[in-house]
């Protein structure tokens, strides 16, 4: 890595780093090894404890909330953002209080819906008003702003990737719940289910939307720099 490329390294979002540094996509950037750790795994153990129990909602809690804990602290000395550990832990902890409180083992994914429901969303609406949020995102944490807004080609880039988070966070949505209307029937599709559309399947999308915006975005940064070299060589 030369020095200008050292410099200019974005911190922050790892997808955006992805996209801004990288002529190959990378699994361990886009997704932080955390991600690997705990996506889906409390959850799944929840309900493996919740049948070999047969059905202690109380235990199946505890081991889920205890391997919350143990995972927050592998990230934790992993040196992640202690946000991004104490989201993770919040959010499970809600899941858990919701499956206690309806007595219901399947709530404990109903967290989950609500996030998927409201990230679709918001992708969504970006795309409708066209400011397509992959676009605010990577422009925020490069440095780039608003700039690709100006930019026709890396406009559409971020419109069609930004379709492609659309539909993972709906197709998460069309498996899950109806296996959640199942009941505890379905318990442990949608455990399976959980954990095979989290971070597999969030790598997929990375990947293809890399593969839509990485050419347009480098070709913007070709002209901005073009454009910056001229005008600096214009006489003053």
């Amino acid at each position: 890595m030369t020095a200008e490329e050292s410099v200019q390294r974005p911190k922050g979002n790892g997808f955006a780093q992805a996209i801004a540094n990288s002529d190959q996509f990378r699994a361990s950037t886009a997704l932080g090894p955390g991600a690997f750790l705990d996506a889906g795994l409390p959850l799944l153990l929840f309900t493996v404890v919740y049948f070999v129990t047969d059905h202690n909602m109380t235990v199946a809690i505890w081991v889920a909330l205890g391997s919350g804990a143990v995972l927050g602290a592998i990230r934790l000395f992993r040196r992640e953002p202690l946000q991004n550990v104490i989201a993770g832990f919040v959010g499970l902890g809600l899941a858990a209080f919701l499956a206690y409180r309806t007595g219901r083992a399947q709530d404990i994914f109903l967290t989950g819906f609500a996030v998927n429901i409201g990230y679709g969303l918001a992708y969504l609406i970006s795309i409708i008003v066209r400011w397509p949020l992959l676009g605010v995102i990577v422009g925020v944490v490069t440095g780039q702003g608003t700039s690709w807004r100006r930019d026709p080609a890396l406009f559409r880039a971020y419109m069609k990737a930004s379709a492609l988070w659309v539909v993972m966070f709906a197709l998460r949505l069309a498996v899950q719940v109806p296996l959640y209307l199942g009941g505890e029937e379905r318990l442990g599709w949608l455990a399976g289910a959980r954990l095979a559309m989290s971070w597999p399947l969030f790598l997929l999308v990375a990947y293809l939307s890399w593969v839509i915006i990485r050419p347009a975005f480098q070709a913007h940064q070709e002209r901005e720099k073009a454009l910056a070299a001229a005008q600096e060589d214009e006489p003053r």
